[in-house]
C-alpha cells in the first residue's frame, strides 16, 4: 500500500507554551510542538493566536516540524538547509542569532567572519553558503523587527539562559554570557540576550 505524504503549509491556532526554542500550536483540539527560532519567538511573544508556517522534517528516525512566523524566514531556512552540510539544526541557530536581512547583507556581501560566528558553522562551511547562495537571495527591504520585541522583566535572563542551554551549550558558560551581555544592557529582551550571548560563546 502506498503512503501518501501529507504537507503542511501553516497552522493557525491558539498558543499554548512558547519558549524561545518552541512553541505548542493548537489546533481543533490538536497539540502541535513545533521548533522555532528566536526570531519567530520574538514575533509570537504576548500573542494568544499565531498562524506558523511549516516545514515539515522527516527523516527514517525523526518527524520534526520547525515553525516561522513568516514566509521569508522558512524561505531562507530552506534555503540554508540545501546547502550541503547544513543541517536543520545549524540552520535554526543561525536564523536565532541573525535575522534574515542580516543573513542575506552576509551573503551578498560575502562576509564570511559574519556567518562563521554562528555556533556550529565553520570556515568551509561559511564560504559553502555564499558560494551557493549568492545568486539565489534577493535583498529585501529591512524589517525593523525591534517593533515586534516585547519589554522584557526580570524572566528575561531566565528565558534566555534556558534557551541557550536548549542549544547546547553548558550552564556556566552560559550565565557568564547572560550576565556580561545584562551588564552592558540591563533593559536587554530576551532576543537580544540571546543574540549578544550567542556572539559571546562562539
Amino acid at each position: 500500500m502506498q503512503k501518501h505524504k501529507v504537507m503542511i503549509d501553516y497552522i493557525k491556532g491558539e498558543i499554548i507554551e512558547l519558549t524561545p526554542t518552541d512553541i505548542v500550536l493548537e489546533c481543533h483540539g490538536i497539540g502541535y510542538n513545533i521548533l522555532i527560532s528566536v526570531q519567530t519567538y520574538s514575533a509570537l511573544d504576548g500573542k494568544k493566536d499565531a498562524t506558523v508556517y511549516i516545514h515539515h522534517y522527516l527523516r527514517e528516525d525523526e518527524e520534526l516540524y520547525y515553525g516561522f512566523a513568516t514566509k521569508e524566514e522558512r524561505k531562507m531556512f530552506r534555503l540554508l538547509i540545501g546547502v550541503s552540510g547544513v543541517g536543520a539544526s545549524t540552520a535554526r541557530m543561525m536564523l536565532s542569532s541573525l535575522s534574515v536581512e542580516e543573513i542575506q547583507n552576509a551573503i551578498l556581501s560575502e562576509d564570511v567572519s559574519r556567518i562563521k560566528s554562528v555556533k556550529g558553522i565553520g570556515l568551509k562551511s561559511a564560504q559553502r553558503i555564499i558560494i551557493e547562495l549568492k545568486d539565489k537571495v534577493v535583498k529585501g527591504e529591512e524589517t525593523d523587527m525591534s517593533a515586534l520585541f516585547t519589554q522584557v522583566d526580570n524572566k528575561a535572563s531566565e528565558e534566555a539562559t534556558t534557551a541557550l542551554i536548549m542549544l547546547g551549550f553548558t550552564k556556566v558558560n552560559v550565565n557568564k554570557a547572560v550576565n556580561a551581555v545584562l551588564k552592558e544592557d540591563p533593559t536587554a529582551t530576551v532576543e537580544n540576550i540571546i543574540r549578544k550571548s550567542l556572539q559571546k560563546l562562539s
